[in-house]
């Protein structure tokens, strides 16, 4: 009798403990079994104001790494980026939060994407209270302090963010806000080796914008005949709803992709125009302004832009359209993304800041 009850308490104790664990980590991944790639016929643009710029031998750090910095335009569009928030370092509970790879803001909130170099493929999403942020009069530098100062101050501070869970990010440069249906969104761009995609498959999550992790993914191949592409590296949303990504078939080339996503479909098209010169190296981030309209490619200090609506249909894209920028000092510059007023914030690593520029319209 006594082990029987012994093996029931253990099957009992079995089958809660994979209970448990399935509820801890359990996402609903849709396979899509159709295609979620068109091509059609491409034409090159020569889009002559863009230069491509390579990767430099050393990123340039921040020249203040506790105090304000600006990253200048030095060719194109006169603009400007000033420090608006140096970004805690260390972070919660001393984390690894000197890698930051992605941002996005849905006007109230600035998400960030920390993939630390030695968890391979894995990340967190940090969330910040602009709102709070603001309100509390903190300094940048009070900021980046937030947790290794137990003042008034940085409890404010702290109070002001949160801190999401450990989860498969892939690289983690793409995460996205659709201003349309109001949800996160990223490709699970996994990589065996720096640039090297895991696999042929295309994974776009949907992230909880309260619980910060993955709610939701699905699965799906960009392939049409021959042609094939194991998914994008950036991503970023126009105000319709529509998806975008860029790719570099080539050393200066760019391919630009537009599609929309829901948690059952994906479906992307290669738009018809190739652009002849992309603005270098690195596909760093991608990010669209809903007050100019613009599409913005952004690799090391170095970003191009165009008129989202020149891609619609057979495109109507010519290379007076593609503008372009180079900016100095040449930093790592992990991400772009704009408000509703137009007004940009910048990622940049080496020490990791959040610039916001002096211009909507550039």
């Amino acid at each position: 009798m006594k082990r029987l009850q012994v093996g029931l308490a253990i099957l009992v104790g079995l089958v809660l403990g994979m209970l448990s664990g399935i509820s801890a980590q359990a996402t609903r991944i849709v396979h899509q079994r159709s295609s979620a790639l068109s091509v059609g016929r491409l034409r090159t643009i020569n889009d002559r104001a863009v230069h491509y710029m390579g990767v430099p031998k050393r990123y340039q750090h921040a020249r203040n790494p506790h105090g304000v910095n600006q990253i200048r335009s030095t060719r194109g569009s006169r603009v400007n980026f000033t420090t608006k928030y140096l970004l805690p370092y260390p972070g919660y509970r001393h984390q690894a939060w000197g890698n930051p790879q992605s941002l996005t803001t849905d006007g109230r909130y600035l998400y960030v994407i920390y993939c630390p170099t030695a968890w391979k493929n894995r990340g967190r999403l940090v969330r910040y209270d602009l709102r709070a942020l603001g309100a509390s009069h903190a300094t940048a530098q009070a900021l980046q302090r937030a947790y290794t100062s137990n003042g008034r101050t940085s409890r404010t501070i702290r109070r002001a963010i949160k801190v999401g869970p450990a989860f498969v990010t892939g690289h983690g440069q793409s995460l996205a806000y659709n201003w349309k249906d109001h949800h996160l969104y990223m490709w699970c761009d996994r990589e065996s080796a720096p640039r090297v995609p895991a696999n042929q498959y295309g994974y776009i999550s949907q992230i909880s914008n309260r619980q910060l992790k993955p709610t939701h993914k699905i699965r799906f191949r960009l392939k049409q005949g021959k042609f094939a592409v194991p998914g994008g590296h950036v991503l970023t949303f126009d105000k319709y709803g529509n998806a975008y990504f860029w790719t570099r078939p080539s050393t200066h080339r760019v391919y630009i992709y537009k599609g929309r996503i829901s948690t059952k479909h994906v479906k992307f098209r290669l738009t018809h125009q190739v652009l002849r010169n992309g603005p270098g190296t690195r596909v760093q981030s991608m990010a669209y302004n809903s007050r100019t309209g613009k599409l913005y490619l952004v690799a090391d200090g170095s970003i191009a832009n165009l008129p989202a609506k020149k891609l619609n249909g057979q495109g109507h894209l010519t290379s007076s359209n593609v503008k372009w920028n180079r900016f100095s000092p040449q930093r790592e510059l992990e991400g772009l993304t704009f408000a509703r007023n137009g007004r940009a914030y910048l990622l940049s690593n080496h020490n990791p800041e959040v610039l916001t520029s002096n211009r909507t319209n550039w």
